[in-house]
């Protein structure tokens, strides 16, 4: 019995990625990208982009200049809701590009804040739009073609195609935890899963094209006012009304100009919003801080046993994270030894969960440019 409980939980360790290896999607391979674009000159499309923005003037510039000089047969009508800003975000914006600038009123209590402003601004948006684009004030489109892509992918059938935008990979805290990000969120929602009519739902926020006609069937953002996670929310609802939902990368295409040079940074935007992802359940957390010690944090155990029972296991799952993490890496064009640290990197983000329970329990969840949006 000595030898047979660590035995047990090396080789359930290795079970656990063998799963993620071959059974979860695929999704540690990344290879979801949005296509070239192909849209008839004829099909004149109209499109809404609705950007929310608080105290957005150091990037709002940027986000607009660059929807503005998207190119396509389609019309882009771009919405500003300023959010309460206490800069110069909304006559930056206006200066920059954007047709529509709206200031939002004081929210009110049953909304959150990123909600509250997207249904402002969506009551400056044309009758005629065929798609709404929300997409994030510190996201922007590299390329003149992107949008034209994102409604390519969307004319195959998809009600909403959303892009994990490109997240800033530069200084070192962001070599070792950015690519983690994409990995874990894809880890939690697989594309392949995402792209079947039913199951798992899932969106990234940052960028969402959304069919009008869906959106109004699905009742709007009404019908998910009070949503923290409010992407994987949307998802929820295209699913629910038999929509089809496309998610994927866009090779640095659309990317984010926010920068998060300090591990504290990228842990305060892991606890905003991670133990609402466990429905503010305590036992949901401990079974998670378990599964990921058992998953991330056992394999390491290779180097301290002497016992090959344990070490063969344990050394083949640790090999398992790295050969699966490198994709991510390569993507964010992150140092290929990153890969060999999937532990630590975990244990990053298992500590920023923990706290991130605290905060909520403590009243300051969700903490956003001095709001408290989680409590």
């Amino acid at each position: 019995m000595e030898l047979f409980l660590p035995r047990a939980i090396a080789w359930l360790s290795l079970a656990i990625w063998l799963y993620l290896f071959f059974f979860r999607g695929m999704f540690w391979r990344l290879r979801e990208r949005l296509p070239r674009p192909n849209l008839q000159d004829t099909a004149k499309i109209t499109i809404a982009v609705v950007i929310p923005a608080r105290d957005e003037a150091e990037v709002i510039a940027q986000t607009v200049t660059s929807l503005r000089q998207q190119e396509g047969p389609f019309q882009l009508r771009i919405t500003v809701a300023d959010d309460e800003s206490s800069d110069a975000t909304a006559a930056i914006a206006k200066r920059a590009g954007a047709d529509t600038v709206v200031r939002v009123p004081p929210r009110p209590a049953e909304w959150k804040g990123k909600l509250w402003a997207l249904q402002q601004g969506l009551t400056a948006i044309p009758a005629s739009a065929d798609y709404i684009l929300f997409t994030d004030a510190d996201i922007a489109y590299r390329y003149p073609d992107l949008v034209a892509r994102l409604v390519t992918q969307a004319e195959k059938g998809n009600d909403l195609v959303t892009v994990m935008a490109h997240l800033r990979c530069q200084s070192l805290a962001e070599k070792l935890l950015i690519p983690a990000f994409v990995y874990f969120f894809f880890k939690l929602y697989p594309p392949a899963w995402v792209a079947k009519r039913s199951g798992t739902a899932a969106a990234a926020g940052g960028c969402m094209l959304l069919r009008r006609s869906t959106f109004e069937r699905l009742g709007g953002i009404e019908s998910y006012k009070d949503a923290l996670i409010d992407d994987c929310a949307l998802g929820r609802r295209v699913k629910a009304v038999g929509g089809r939902i496309w998610l994927g990368l866009s090779d640095r295409g659309i990317y984010s100009t926010r920068g998060y040079d300090d591990a504290s940074v990228i842990r305060a935007m892991i606890a905003r919003s991670a133990f609402a992802q466990l429905n503010h359940s305590a036992l949901l957390l401990v079974g998670t801080l378990a599964g990921m010690f058992l998953t991330y944090i056992v394999p390491l155990w290779f180097l301290s046993t002497p016992d090959p029972l344990v070490g063969f296991p344990t050394l083949a799952a640790w090999l398992l994270s790295t050969i699966m993490f490198l994709p991510a890496a390569r993507t964010f064009r992150a140092p290929k030894w990153t890969c060999f640290l999937v532990p630590l990197i975990a244990a990053f983000y298992l500590l920023a969960t923990v706290e991130s329970a605290l905060n909520y329990w403590s009243g300051k969840g969700g903490i956003w440019k001095g709001r408290v949006q989680d409590n």
